[in-house]
């Protein structure tokens, strides 16, 4: 009766002990694990969970799920990994994210209300942002301008600077987003092809995809005389043509006249000069290398370059 007293008394205790949870061990499966239905992980978790389609679901006020490598050989990589959902502080971000433990970064990023398809790839491996249809490899959807920035930051030492690749239906264009938003190229929809053409030895083609010198201008679609270069500034907008083999340099210029000049050091003399009203100033001699011709309202007597000389009337 002793012994049988003293069993009972042993079994009450631990029943005691084990209802104010002062001892409970961790389960320990030393075998496969298989259930046979939904599993609920997490504080908040209650019997009877309604889990809906949820075949493992995660339920508390705090959620992670953490890879932690144990490998100790040098040869093997170790790095933890942890998917986070939200963070944790007070007014912290409603956010999901991928963790990189041991380097104590945060890779990718997925912020609460991002629309659908912000990141989208598709079987064929090509990238829609905004699509869930990317036609090429990277495919950039939206409703107003979009745009690709490339974002120069100083991190590395170098000057921050900031471009812009945008389009819409304005226009083409790059922003330099760092100095007012300037935009020094734009392209307007229908151009014509090969507006800019840039050869593989560096010729520039205008209109052309096969340039025959280093700038070439083409105009196919109108015919008869018409401008095919227009040179314009506020002051005396010039052509430099210099000869670098022998150093001669010569400058045409359209000030209050057409100004023919050999840029010498320091400057030079005017070679030719013709006015608006059609007066034109040599600084030497006219010489033609052919037949007399019929200047009208001209009449001055002139050599030609085999010394015939040619009459026609006396200068006023």
């Amino acid at each position: 009766m002793a012994l049988s007293a003293t069993r009972l008394l042993l079994a009450s205790a631990g029943l005691t002990a084990l209802g104010l949870g002062t001892a409970q061990a961790d389960q320990v499966i030393l075998d496969d694990l298989i259930v046979d239905g939904s599993a609920c992980i997490g504080l908040d978790c209650v019997n009877g969970e309604s889990f809906g389609f949820d075949t493992i679901r995660l339920k508390e006020n705090n959620l992670r799920i953490k890879a932690q490598d144990t490998s100790a050989s040098a040869s093997f990589p170790t790095n933890d990994w942890q998917i986070t959902f939200n963070e944790s502080s007070n007014g912290g971000a409603n956010k999901f994210s991928i963790d990189d433990i041991d380097g104590g970064r945060t890779p990718f990023t997925i912020e609460a209300s991002a629309p659908s398809h912000s990141l989208y790839v598709d079987d064929g491996g090509r990238i829609g942002l905004g699509t869930s249809t990317p036609v090429v490899e990277v495919h950039v959807k939206d409703g107003d301008t979009p745009t690709l920035r490339l974002e120069q930051d100083g991190s590395s030492g170098f000057t921050a600077q900031t471009w812009d690749v945008a389009g819409n239906e304005t226009n083409f264009f790059v922003r330099d987003a760092t100095n007012g938003s300037q935009l020094p190229l734009r392209i307007r929809p229908s151009a014509p092809s090969n507006s800019i053409f840039v050869d593989t030895d560096g010729d520039v083609g205008l209109g052309t995809s096969s340039p025959a010198a280093p700038l070439h201008v083409v105009d196919t679609a109108n015919a008869g005389p018409e401008v095919m270069l227009h040179l314009e500034n506020n002051g005396n907008p010039q052509i430099i043509l210099d000869n670098t083999a022998v150093s001669r340099e010569w400058e045409i210029g359209a000030g209050l006249n057409l100004v023919f000049e050999e840029l010498l050091s320091g400057g030079g003399a005017n070679a030719m000069t013709l006015s608006p009203s059609g007066d034109m100033t040599l600084a030497g001699s006219l010489t033609v290398g052919g037949t007399c011709m019929q200047v009208d309202t001209m009449a001055c007597t002139f050599s030609t370059g085999s010394g015939v000389s040619c009459s026609i009337g006396s200068c006023p």
